[in-house]
């Protein structure tokens, strides 16, 4: 019988974050062959992944991240069962080192990203497998948003749980702390659009037809419903895209006002923003 040394065992351990006793009885079944102990470690992951697939992985992490040369940025979230492992660091650095991955590979959606190589013997869907085995609990990415812009800001809130993401189509002298103002607001006020041209058609019937049933229940008549409930898709509007939406840190200004204090043609381009669940 192959000699198993505390020094193989914690190696194991480190890359792979499996327990002591997991990777031991990895390294003994496999005559401490390295490559070969880190398969058993994957198939004892894809065992629980199978019996936990029906479980709902509603806890995890969402985090932002921009380029070193901020032209691109994108939110990940990943996903777990418990709150527990969603407050584990090595669950949170993780979901770090996935994001990093993925935006320097300019991936556009999560297929692409289980299929990058997460070590040169392992691809991020293996390692999520792995790491199935080695926490318990269901593992899953269930979103991704990946943005190319002049310049890039993201925003995390405290408690990894919500993250935003927004480009600029210039970068200039302080669009550092624009761009992170901007990416609070987005966080905060959860606009549904850049502007009113965004926002779907479905959505502005819908909001047309409440208008009218509240004015109609508040008695009004029935040829002044239409006007009525347009004013009020206004305010809509005003609330509800960002570029004219009131500045939170100065409710004198609407967003736009606030960006033309910078630059007269700076503008915000596109943006993203997750919230876990």
């Amino acid at each position: 019988m192959t000699q198993i040394t505390a020094k193989q065992v914690n190696e194991l351990r480190k890359q792979t974050g499996a327990g002591m006793m997991d990777c031991k009885k990895a390294l003994v079944e496999t005559s401490g062959d390295f490559d070969k102990a880190i398969d058993v470690l994957r198939k004892k992951g894809q065992k629980v992944a199978a019996k936990r697939a029906d479980r709902e992985a509603a806890e995890g992490v969402v985090l932002a991240m921009s380029s070193s040369n901020k032209n691109s940025g994108a939110i990940i979230c990943l996903n777990c069962e418990t709150d527990f492992v969603a407050k584990n660091d090595s669950f949170v650095d993780l979901a770090r080192s996935i994001l990093s991955l993925a935006l320097d590979s300019n991936c556009n959606n999560l297929d692409e990203i289980k299929q990058l190589n997460f070590t040169s013997s392992m691809t991020i869907n293996d390692k999520l497998i792995e790491q199935t085995g080695v926490i318990g609990e269901k593992i899953e990415l269930s979103n991704y948003f990946f943005i190319a812009s002049d310049y890039v800001s993201t925003y995390i809130h405290p408690g990894n749980k919500l993250a935003s993401i927004v480009g600029f189509n210039m970068s200039i002298d302080g669009i550092e702390e624009v761009g992170k103002n901007i990416a609070m607001q987005i966080a905060a006020m959860n606009p549904l659009g850049l502007k009113d041209s965004d926002i779907s058609q479905d959505v502005i019937d819908k909001e047309m037809e409440i208008g009218k049933d509240l004015a109609r229940k508040e008695g009004k008549p029935e040829d002044m419903l239409e006007k009525i409930a347009t004013g009020r898709l206004k305010k809509f509007f005003k609330e509800n895209t960002l570029v004219n939406q009131v500045y939170i840190k100065d409710s004198k200004k609407t967003i736009t006002q606030y960006l033309k204090e910078f630059n007269d043609n700076l503008d915000v381009t596109n943006f993203k923003r997750v919230n876990l669940g």
